[in-house]
């Protein structure tokens, strides 16, 4: 191999893995405090890139419906959580994972009846189009906003969890919810507000990612299996391990799929396994 395929396949990587992050996050986040096993969040995904085709199809503005997807996405999510998931909170975590993957089904079949199964592509605006010569190596700008844009708003998501009052809540939540609602906080309405925002950012990244990987009925299931394993590997609950158990899967996927030709797609368990070997409850347990 060389340098520059080499190059090009590490940033490959790092895109991966900072979209897995946006996805994994918001589902480690969502498992920590409300202990939620959320297996429709890679629909939720799914509908953002949805979303955010239909808005760019009739307004032709590629900025528009990336605002757009996490929006109405959020607007999903406050009624699944709403109706749905808030009379179950405190039973069995198999109840939760048996209705967030019925919502999964009705969500996907919700897609096919409006939208059919038809790949759809989303136009990327001009500027973004073609490669940017990066030090002697040539990468698709596309990717490169990509990876940027994940950066600064996986940034904004550090922000937001370690600066600020709401995100001293989710990270006291994450550890102990007994004692936020012994300070007098409304654990349901801070419930509300994160499952809403975990889910805007997996909307921004299907949204991000759908001018480079098209829109297609089956999205949603290919990142939610990936980002479990992210959660896993970086330890169920931590946020994190979700950062390090995103780049991590990232490169095994891109570097598998060069150097393990014929078993790429089980790059990703070797990895896990290999991990999991010596760190059983994964890279950052949530008590670290």
């Amino acid at each position: 191999m060389d340098f520059s395929t080499l190059i090009t396949t590490i940033l490959h990587g790092l895109t991966l893995g900072m979209v897995l992050m946006l996805v994994a996050g918001g589902l480690t986040i969502i498992f920590g405090m409300l202990e939620v096993l959320n297996f429709a969040h890679g629909s939720l995904y799914m509908l953002g890139a949805y979303f955010g085709y239909t808005v760019v199809a009739f307004t032709g503005n590629f900025w528009l419906g990336l605002l757009a997807a996490p929006i109405a996405v959020g607007v999903v999510a406050f009624v699944i959580e709403f109706f749905s998931l808030r009379p179950l909170y405190g039973r069995p975590p198999l109840h939760h994972l048996l209705l967030t993957f019925g919502i999964s089904l009705i969500v996907q079949n919700a897609i096919k009846f409006i939208w059919g199964n038809d790949i759809y592509s989303i136009e990327m605006p001009g500027f973004l189009a073609g490669a940017t010569n990066l030090f002697g190596v040539y990468y698709p700008t596309y990717r490169l906003f990509v990876l940027v844009f994940s950066i600064v708003l996986a940034i904004a998501i550090w922000l937001l969890i370690s600066k600020t009052r709401w995100g001293v809540v989710v990270r006291a939540g994450t550890e102990d919810i007994e004692t936020l609602e012994a300070h007098g906080i409304d654990t349901r309405k801070v419930f509300t507000v994160v499952f809403v925002v975990c889910a805007a950012f997996a909307a921004v990244g299907g949204a991000v990612v759908a001018p480079m990987r098209t829109v297609y009925p089956q999205m949603g299931v290919d990142i939610i299996i990936d980002a479990f394993i992210v959660v896993i590997v970086g330890g169920l609950g931590s946020i994190r391990g979700a950062v390090i158990g995103a780049l991590i899967i990232g490169q095994a996927v891109q570097l598998g799929a060069v150097f393990l030709t014929g078993f790429a797609d089980a790059a990703i368990y070797i990895v896990m396994a290999a991990i999991l070997l010596f760190r059983p409850s994964g890279l950052v347990p949530e008590t670290e």
